[in-house]
């Protein structure tokens, strides 16, 4: 069994992070083994939520698994709380990264056109540089502007995507994807760049009109989980895009509709299934 680490926060309640990561992908039939940078009681939007931070944990954990022969088809990192957690999962990175690891980050610290109050330029910076470590990374437009320089716009084009994708390149992963791309009305999707042969791929689908926290942790977690499994990169984004619009359209429905997060858990069966014939086809 492929067996994937995550690198993040615990967010108790609230259906983000670990909470998502290790059901999803373990649902995908990958082996999930987590390395809790942090143990909140809720998520942020919760109020008067509680952490405990487990940054002086992290070396003596992983430091363990290493002397137990440990290894790991993929390392996938999420949110990092601050510039000594980067640092260390860089370290992780050079401890466990073989030739056949898949290094997958998510650069979790903005969105719609700010960063999250935690974080000021310097971090973006930072994040940016693990960034060069990987071999897929996975921001949003607001990420991949602070990380490049570029202006944030909510109106754009396709050159404005292609130019973002190009200055993502340079930071050094081999692959780009951003993710939230909307170059037509009602559809949004995730546009991609193979740095090693020049060539883009896209994929939209129809845009559900809402929005729910955690949809960015489960988008990742399929894209990395089906990577993992062996999917080609077009079907395991279009996988994530697919399942992660399935299951905010689900909840949206949910007369009980949670405010705080998805109703990911319905809507695993599909994906499995989902998933079972995407691996059939390749």
């Amino acid at each position: 069994m492929k067996k994937i680490l995550t690198i993040q926060d615990i967010s108790c309640m609230g259906k983000c992070s670990i909470t998502v990561a290790l059901p999803v992908i373990s649902a995908m039939g990958v082996e999930t083994v987590i390395l809790p940078t942090a143990v909140l009681s809720t998520h942020t939007m919760f109020k008067n939520f509680t952490v405990k931070d487990l940054t002086d944990q992290l070396i003596p954990i992983v430091e363990h698994w290493k002397s137990e022969g440990v290894t790991f088809d993929a390392i996938y990192t999420g949110y990092l709380g601050s510039a000594e957690e980067i640092e260390i999962t860089k370290k992780i990175f050079g401890m466990f990264k073989t030739d056949d690891t898949l290094i997958f980050i998510d650069p979790v610290m903005a969105d719609n056109g700010k960063l999250y109050p935690a974080f000021d330029m310097e971090y973006a910076k930072l994040n940016a540089g693990l960034c060069g470590s990987a071999d897929i990374i996975v921001p949003n437009i607001t990420e991949a502007a602070f990380m490049t320089g570029m202006e944030y716009k909510t109106e754009y084009d396709e050159d404005y995507v292609k130019e973002m994708l190009d200055r993502l390149a340079k930071l050094g992963s081999k692959v780009v994807v951003l993710t939230g791309v909307s170059l037509s009305e009602g559809k949004t999707g995730v546009y991609g760049l193979d740095t090693r042969t020049g060539e883009h791929f896209i994929y939209q689908n129809d845009r559900v009109d809402a929005a729910f926290h955690g949809t960015g942790d489960i988008f990742a977690s399929v894209a990395v989980g089906g990577l993992t499994r062996g999917l080609s990169m077009e079907k395991a984004f279009a996988l994530a895009a697919d399942y992660t619009a399935e299951t905010i359209a689900v909840t949206k429905i949910d007369p009980k509709e949670p405010w705080y997060g998805v109703n990911f858990e319905q809507t695993i069966p599909t994906l499995v299934s989902r998933l079972a014939v995407d691996l059939a086809v390749d």
